[in-house]
């Protein structure tokens, strides 16, 4: 990993999910259980990757799926968290910029919001297809937080809240 880790590393399982990409580009899944010291050629390290790798942006754990955006740009890629293998892999968001907001997911779609306060919602299924973008109309770096039925969204200068009409 690079000396700047920015990104919140995510776990379950007894697995955690780190990544960076400052310096030095890299996303592995570790097995917590019974790791202690440099662990780097050990089986604790289940898989690796050195490309597309997330810097500002926390990866989602979501389901069986990791997803993760390529430093703080417009593309995401979902793979198998366990195995590391592409599931789709990775692909382009149209219609945003660079992302500093983690991705975050619930009720099978997977939420991303650009800077510019700009929200896609992809469904959580075997191939993510867009169902929604929503702009807000002022910048957006805070991830979203969501809570029942309910998504927040802090801009620059007020606090979203939405939710389904009644």
């Amino acid at each position: 990993m690079s000396a700047n880790i920015v990104a919140t590393p995510v776990s379950a399982g007894g697995i955690l999910y780190v990544g960076s990409s400052y310096e030095k580009r890299a996303l592995m899944a570790i097995r917590i259980t019974g790791a202690s010291g440099d662990i780097t050629d050990t089986d604790h390290v289940l898989w690796q990757r050195s490309r597309g790798t997330p810097y500002v942006p926390s990866p989602l754990l979501y389901g069986e799926s990791l997803y993760y955006l390529t430093h703080y740009q417009n593309i995401i890629t979902r793979i198998q968290a366990e195995s590391g293998t592409d599931d789709p892999g990775a692909f382009r968001l149209g219609g945003i910029g660079n992302v500093y907001a983690s991705p975050v997911g619930a009720g099978k779609h997977v939420f991303v919001t650009d800077l510019d306060g700009v929200t896609l919602v992809l469904t959580h299924s075997p191939i993510p297809r867009l169902v929604a973008v929503n702009r807000l109309g002022e910048k957006v770096s805070a991830s979203a937080a969501i809570v029942d039925r309910e998504i927040f969204l802090r801009g620059d200068k007020h606090l979203f809240c939405l939710a389904e009409g009644e």
